[in-house]
């Protein structure tokens, strides 16, 4: 980061420029990479949130995932605790029952290559990607 800082005050010093605006200049930058990842991120229907997990897993790919069977069994690792319940789509949400705090709906929205769920209700809301189940 400190090169990145050397280069642009480098940059500014050839132009001309006041250092104020060049400041202003990245923060708009900033903002704008800001607003168009805001931008990117669809929330999915249920048709389609079927379709990116039936047979798939959801991880952050270190704490924990989420196996989505096909027949609506749900599987649960995490920190090295396994569970077993069930997950169904309704009214373009995600419903997920594992016996724990977190159960409830969520809608799942894609930024970019991952999935964010957010709960319906109270919960806290989760990212990960989506990949081919590890079936072990």
């Amino acid at each position: 980061m400190h090169e990145v800082l050397q280069e642009m005050t480098a940059a500014v010093a050839r132009i001309g420029m006041p250092p104020i605006l060049a400041v202003l200049a990245v923060l708009a930058g900033g903002l704008a990479s800001d607003y168009a990842a805001a931008a990117d991120a669809r929330k999915l229907s249920g048709a389609q949130i079927k379709a990116r997990f039936a047979g798939m897993q959801l991880t952050d790919e270190v704490h924990y995932r989420f196996v989505y069977e096909r027949d609506g069994t749900l599987r649960s690792y995490s920190m090295g605790t396994k569970k077993v319940g069930k997950w169904s789509i309704e009214k373009d949400e995600l419903y997920l029952w594992l016996g724990e705090n977190d159960d409830g709906c969520y809608a799942v929205t894609l930024r970019g290559e991952r999935l964010e769920l957010v709960p319906s209700g109270l919960g806290v809301a989760f990212d990960g990607i989506v990949e081919p189940a590890d079936h072990n």
